[in-house]
């Protein structure tokens, strides 16, 4: 019996599915998500692959060996405000730091922006008697009795999660564990997210704001996979189910319910992986991977094999400091909805018209113009082979809502206005490139371009345009590229451990400092162990949170394990002087100034096993076989509507090439090639995009 892998990336859009065989043969299925619940959408995806082999449900999942699942679950929650009632405990004084978070202006040159209000209501705050100081000695002890007042208003309001962040927990977590017990005595079906156990680290709003987020969204990831686990049971699935999270890994349900805010960036956080699978033919590990759906744009750089990471992300305005991959994700997919602001300019999204009604040309009842209405206007889509034919577009009601929204209000021709959306969002996502590259001292221009998603490879070639990036990359799967990159992914974990104190020989205490990475790699282990991880199949990657003597933010330095023993002070330092200069175009080496250590912290890897990638025999030649018709279309470089090849995708073959302007239609998407671009096959079936 075949043995199958699965990979499954729910959107706002669509739920993508890769459908993988032992060999490496792969299938793409999409479906329209369920936002409402989205396990009915994953249910239905799984039926239609369970059609498409002529068996049942049963049967076909009882030859899927693992399905590998990146959930959009909390993050819509946060973001719709849709999350759980949520009661926080913290230390009697600092019951408002939540609401004061860091006490600065955080958007710079807006006087009138204003934060987020509180997933914790004030009344839901409740303070508690106890301080621990910061080298962890008990200065005022744990009132009980402060807790269990708690609980009485907690049950009262009917309070489904509660967080406990105190001061210092992370240096002595004592209070924090015995509050925990008491809640779960007197709250048992309550979920209970604890600061020491979700971050133990220093700075107090940043921990406090990560665990009441954890807290929020906990309960609702809780029931989401309890619900799916158990369909996935009655539908008779007994492989293993993995979730992808926010750091570029996966771990196991059980793992995932406990650090619920480790999966608010799920989905997106495997496009890296996907993208060194497939650039590894071209010999390059540093790339920017782009993802653009049906709703959001994803932005990812990479630079020697590994994603840029952060610890200082933010999720609807809420501070999230669990370790995850610098990711930048903007309002701007396919049906990113066009609309004319105050002062009479065009504007794209952030809204999106979704899935239900979804675009004007959907023709499911939405009446506002969108991305992909203008994409069919202009000629990039067809109307007769959307989703291969499944879906049949209405280019009569894209037009009309362009020409009644758009083109009127500013005096535009159809072709005009949809040109001018068309630029917009190119210039919208270009915007959202620079923000992890330029702003973080990296020059685009050093980085190929991988193209990804549904609506991505139309835009692919004038993105890079914007940013003078020379060669582009769009994977054969391009569609459902996360979902791809998921069934790559390894397990991973992130652990921290905050230690204070200069960094040199006599500010470091350094049995404190080897106690602390011990520890770290001891709780390492035994979570590897628990998930089945063979020791040599465990990797362990240290860094250090470090800064200059009188600064407020650190810089996350790599070390070398053998670094770590001593340590190697000058040798580590150096990486700080050089880890600044790139970030902010200067060091103070030559000064001489002292070094604060912070953090110390550990990612914990769980290498898992790869599907092969499937190459193809090189075949010479123009593509003059996969050539299906002509049709209008508006070339960006012309300015006006010309009669284009259009060519098969899926016929295209290793060391086939067209010359631009063409149009290339996959089922699942489409690309443009512009006039002056030439398009060639790789070995893994991507296309290889550069101009001239």
């Amino acid at each position: 019996m075949a043995r199958y892998k699965i990979g499954i990336d729910v959107g706002g859009t669509f739920t993508d599915f890769l459908l993988m065989e032992a060999d490496g043969t792969t299938e793409i299925y999409k479906v329209l998500s369920t936002s409402e619940d989205p396990s009915l959408a994953l249910l239905e995806g799984l039926r239609q692959m369970a059609d498409g082999h002529g068996t049942t449900l049963a049967d076909f999942l009882n030859a899927v060996e693992i399905i590998v699942h990146g959930t959009t679950v909390t993050t819509n929650a946060v973001l719709t405000g849709r999350v759980a009632r949520t009661g926080l405990l913290t230390t009697k004084g600092f019951r408002d730091a939540l609401q004061m978070r860091r006490g600065i202006r955080e958007e710079t040159y807006d006087n009138k922006a204003k934060p987020p209000e509180p997933l914790v209501p004030r009344w839901l705050r409740r303070p508690v008697g106890e301080r621990v100081t910061a080298d962890g000695a008990v200065h005022t002890p744990l009132d009980l009795a402060d807790v269990e007042e708690a609980a009485v208003r907690f049950r009262e309001a009917g309070v489904e999660a509660a967080a406990i962040c105190f001061m210092h927990a992370y240096a002595n977590p004592a209070h924090e564990e015995a509050a925990a017990a008491c809640l779960a005595k007197a709250l048992p079906d309550v979920y209970c997210s604890v600061s020491s156990a979700v971050l133990p680290q220093v700075r107090f709003y940043d921990r406090i704001s990560t665990t009441v987020l954890n807290a929020a969204v906990g309960p609702i990831l809780e029931r989401y996979l309890r619900n799916l686990t158990e369909r996935l049971d009655k539908a008779g699935f007994g492989g293993i189910l993995l979730i992808m999270q926010s750091n570029g890994g996966v771990t196991t349900p059980a793992v995932a319910a406990k650090l619920a805010a480790s999966t608010l960036l799920s989905g997106p956080a495997a496009a890296p992986v996907a993208g060194l699978a497939y650039s590894e033919p071209h010999g390059g590990r540093s790339f920017i991977t782009v993802d653009m759906g049906g709703t959001s744009f994803d932005a990812a750089l990479v630079r020697d094999g590994a994603p840029e990471l952060t610890t200082d992300a933010r999720i609807a305005k809420h501070a999230l400091a669990l370790p995850s991959l610098e990711i930048n994700t903007i309002g701007a997919g396919g049906g990113s909805i066009g609309w004319i602001d105050e002062g009479g300019l065009l504007r794209m999204g952030p809204a999106s018209a979704g899935a239900d009604p979804g675009p004007a040309c959907y023709g499911r009842g939405g009446e506002l113009p969108t991305c992909s209405d203008a994409n069919l206007v202009l000629g990039y889509l067809s109307a007769d082979f959307f989703a291969g034919g499944r879906l049949a577009l209405d280019r009569d009601a894209a037009a009309g809502a362009i020409d009644r929204m758009i083109a009127m209000p500013l005096g535009l021709d159809l072709a005009e206005a949809a040109f001018g959306m068309f630029r917009m969002m190119n210039v919208n996502m270009a915007s959202g490139i620079r923000e992890i590259t330029v702003q973080k001292g990296f020059d685009p221009r050093d980085f190929p371009l991988i193209c990804a998603g549904g609506a991505g490879p139309i835009h692919a070639a004038m993105i890079a345009e914007e940013l003078e990036i020379g060669r582009i990359l769009i994977p054969r799967e391009s569609s459902i590229f996360c979902a791809a990159g998921m069934l790559r992914s390894d397990l991973k974990h992130d652990y921290v451990r905050s230690y204070h104190t200069r960094f040199d020989v006599d500010g470091l205490d350094a049995m404190r400092f080897q106690d602390a990475l011990r520890s770290m790699a001891a709780e390492a282990n035994q979570t590897l162990e628990g998930e089945a991880i063979a020791p040599d199949a465990r990797r362990f990657t240290n860094a250090l949170d470090l800064r200059y003597l009188g600064q407020y933010h650190e810089v996350r330095v790599e070390v070398p394990a053998a670094e770590l023993h001593g340590p190697d002070f000058t040798a580590i330092a150096e990486r700080l002087h050089a880890n600044h200069n790139r970030l902010y175009g200067y060091d103070l080496k030559a000064d001489g100034t002292e070094i604060e250590l912070v953090n110390l912290r550990l990612s914990a890897t769980g290498i898992t096993e790869k599907p092969p990638m499937i190459r193809e025999r090189r075949v010479d030649g123009d593509a003059v076989a996969a050539r299906k018709g002509r049709r209008a279309v508006f070339l960006p470089h012309e300015g006006q509507y010309r009669d284009t090849d259009v060519f098969d995708g899926d016929q295209l073959r290793h060391g086939t090439h067209i010359e631009g302007p063409a149009i290339v239609e996959q089922v699942n998407t489409s690309v443009l090639v512009p006039g002056g671009y030439r398009l060639d096959c790789d070995e893994l079936g991507s296309f290889v995009m550069e101009k001239g």
